[in-house]
């Protein structure tokens, strides 16, 4: 077997190429008739906004012909002098164009100043529009921004890139049109308004000048409010332009009585705990005075003191816990060599129903508290399937704690009950949509989808699950322990722990950065195999069981990771020096990128903030020979918004590219470069904040980390292990080649937490 290899060495950056003048794709066309059409929708806006409370500015939702790049969204249009289009984003959906397409609906928060300029410079170009026989093509396009406007047109006081700019702003756009309806509430809501610059005190002081009166002790952050049903009816029937999302304030958990005890009762031992690493858990209450491992538990009950705790309210909870302190004493089959963790439990709700909202808030308080964990397993989960067009309230704060504490949570996928249907799909629920978590689903022991697990993806586009572990099923249980002893169970909160383990093992133990260990995991589990966007249930794939099986490779293998921090446009390598065999490269090759980017869910669809467009092969004159063949960026080819998000994955937090295994295998052919590398480019979807002296503040990706795995399989059987070490260490500029050893890496963690006694009485 061989070790995994960590590779220090100097990452080249590059600036982004400034944009060319403003153009149309080839074969478009704009006419006057669209201007009027514009100018038409937004006349009936500024009607219809001239009868709201003029204490509200405006918010426009343009509804775009396709899904758009942040290239290809409005510029000119909806733009003030001291404010982009874009920086007044608020929101953004998914819908469908006149062709029943998918397409963008995006919501722009806007002075109504911004509204008649925008009305003056259409104005302005359907005029020069008319002089140019009533329509224009990309190439008279692109003839005006080389020779410039005729004399008439100049008078018009428009700069040819700005009449440019309006006429491409106007071929993207289908129309402008205002949000009239919110979807109506019977109970308790957790109610997302779209961000108009209000703290939470002015958050509140603007729903009391609308009639709906809210406390401040209702509000979760500035922007979502937790409302009566009447306090939403008020909100809807005066403003329902603020309406970004509601969803009932619930997080109903329904554990399946299905369990078994088993009928030979044993007690395992437990020696005492000493120096192992310290997991957080988040659950239902902890039965510490029956648990045999209570020793290894700090258990915190975060419940109210005036909430009534029956016997049901110890079972999930202790059960969870059993499995990561101590998972393969009660499953010997599922020993995952990576011994046992002491555990800090937090009881933050009840089996049955409890407020999404009064849960948030402790979840928030605990992360806040115990800053030392840097694993959280949550095997909670809503019964209701998460939104389509927004993340749930529950799933965007585990993304924003994570980004402000360096930390990760490992989310159970949901299940479906009892009362739904087994063959009819049914969506993941809250928290489980949580982009930056690493969500887990369940299979059954024959490595198959459980019979109750329910599927992605999240904002019709992130796949989640990401991954998959044994959870139990009719073919065979888990087995935990319960405050009733030793029982037989199943479900994906069981599947969670085990990963949870593994995850924490990764992080504290081998010492790997969260992004890199989400990625081991997420490239051990996808094999060499496709990765199906169908495959909305195994997410990437099935993890191995043992720890060795992520951390080492076969003989004939190679892993490395490489780890590094986004602080330009482009981050790049291209000097990895794979070995060759008779002037090929031999082998299969996969690479997986993890990252954690911040996240804004008053975005909706466009819900990441940092893209990381990821490229991985061998190196040809003219830059990467990529592996998924990823054309993102190149000057001779351009991909489409809606086919760099389905072929690789834009926007997304993970990026995968794999070789299929396959009967046979040619070996690569060298381009000349005997190299192999990477390149990260970064993108943003808002321009860096400037405050009021001009000052330029930081973008949302800078200084973001990443982390990258690497699998190259020797198609000839060779172990080359060796031989890349050396030629790492040989180059010009050396690699520094760190091998990393489990066993040497369990004797170092046991050292640096071990207790040193100083003699006081002794005499030098």
């Amino acid at each position: 077997m061989n070790n995994t290899l960590r590779l220090k060495g100097k990452f080249e950056r590059g600036n982004a190429q400034h944009p060319g003048p403003p153009s149309l794709p080839a074969n478009a066309i704009v006419t006057t008739n669209q201007i009027l059409d514009r100018l038409n929708e937004l006349h009936q806006i500024i009607a219809y906004w001239k009868t709201q409370p003029t204490f509200i500015d405006p918010f426009i939702e343009v509804r775009y012909k396709t899904i758009v790049a942040k290239s290809n969204r409005v510029k000119r249009l909806l733009s003030s002098h001291n404010k982009s289009a874009n920086d007044s984003i608020v929101g953004a959906a998914f819908g469908t164009n006149q062709n029943g397409k998918p397409c963008h609906v995006i919501t722009y928060y806007v002075k109504m100043g911004t509204i008649e300029s925008t009305l003056k410079d259409l104005e302005i170009a359907k005029e020069i529009l008319t002089h140019h026989g009533d329509s224009i093509s990309n190439k008279e396009l692109a003839s005006i921004t080389h020779d410039g406007l005729t004399k008439i047109d100049a008078r018009m006081r428009l700069s040819k890139t700005s009449f440019a700019q309006i006429i491409r702003d106007v071929y993207y756009v289908e129309r402008f049109t205002v949000k009239t309806y919110a979807d109506p509430q019977q109970e308790h809501a957790l109610v997302s308004i779209y961000d108009t610059g209000r703290n939470g005190l002015q958050t509140v002081a603007l729903l009391n000048r609308l009639g709906v009166n809210v406390l401040g002790a209702n509000l979760l952050d500035t922007t979502t409010i937790n409302m009566t049903p009447d306090q939403y009816r008020k909100l809807t029937e005066t403003a329902p332009y603020l309406v970004a999302m509601s969803l009932k304030d619930m997080l109903e958990l329904k554990f399946e009585s299905n369990s078994n005890q088993i009928e030979d009762q044993f007690a395992p031992s437990i020696p005492t705990p000493s120096n192992e690493p310290t997991i957080g858990v988040i659950d239902t209450c902890f039965d510490e005075k029956k648990a045999y491992f209570s020793r290894w538990v700090e258990y915190h009950n975060e419940l109210d003191s005036q909430i009534d705790i029956d016997s049901k309210d110890f079972v999930h909870g202790t059960e969870v816990t059993s499995l990561i302190v101590d998972g393969p004493t009660l499953n010997p089959a599922l020993d995952d060599g990576c011994g046992r963790f002491r555990v800090r439990h937090f009881a933050v709700a009840k089996s049955g129903n409890n407020s999404s909202f009064i849960i948030m808030k402790t979840i928030r308080s605990i992360v806040s508290n115990n800053p030392d964990i840097k694993v959280w397993n949550l095997s909670l989960g809503s019964r209701l399937e998460s939104p389509e067009n927004t993340i749930s309230p529950e799933a965007a704060m585990l993304d924003k704690l994570q980004n402000e504490y360096d930390i990760v949570f490992v989310v159970a996928g949901t299940n479906k009950t009892q009362e739904d249907s087994r063959t009819r799909p049914k969506r993941i629920g809250a928290p489980a949509d949580s982009i930056n978590s690493l969500v887990v689903n369940a299979t059954s022991i024959l490595k198959e989808p459980a019979s109750y697990t329910r599927e992605g993806p999240v904002l019709s586009f992130f796949r989640k699950p990401d991954i998959s572990c044994f959870g139990g099923d009719d073919t065979g249980q888990m087995a935990v322990w319960s405050p009733q002893g030793v029982t037989l169970t199943a479900g994906t909160s069981f599947a969670a722990p085990w990963i949870t383990r593994k995850m924490a093992y990764l992080i504290y133990v081998m010492h790997f950065s969260r992004e890199t260990a989400k990625a081991m995991l997420i490239d051990a589990a996808s094999g060499w195999r496709k990765i199906s966007a169908d495959n909305v249930k195994i997410g990437y794939g099935v993890v191995p069981t043992k720890i060795e099986d992520i951390l080492t490779t076969p003989s004939n293998e190679i892993r490395f990771v490489l780890e590094g921090t986004i602080t330009s446009f482009e981050t790049y390598n291209y000097r990895i020096p794979v070995p060759m065999a008779n002037g090929k490269y031999p082998y299969m090759a996969r690479a997986t990128l993890c990252y954690f980017p911040k996240c804004n869910a008053r975005q909706g669809v466009d819900y990441t903030s940092t893209e990381l467009d990821f490229h991985f092969g061998r190196m040809r004159e003219k830059g990467i020979d990529s592996l998924n063949n990823n054309i993102q960026g190149d000057p001779t080819a351009y991909a489409y918004e809606g086919a760099a998000r389905k072929l690789y994955r834009k926007w997304d937090n993970v990026k995968h590219a794999s070789d299929i295994e396959k009967s046979r295998f040619q070996p690569r052919i060298s381009h000349g470069v005997p190299y192999w590398g990477f390149k990260i480019r970064k993108t943003e979807r808002f321009d860096p904040p400037i405050n009021e002296n001009g000052t330029v503040g930081k973008n949302a990706g800078d200084g973001l980390h990443f982390g990258i795995v690497v699998t190259l399989r020797g198609m000839d059987g060779r172990n080359r292990f060796e031989e890349f070490k050396q030629h790492c260490q040989l180059q010009a500029e050396p690699w520094i080649v760190e091998e990393i050893d489990i066993h040497s890496s369990i004797e170092l963690y046991q050292e640096s937490d071990a207790e040193i006694n100083f003699d006081e009485d002794s005499n030098d």
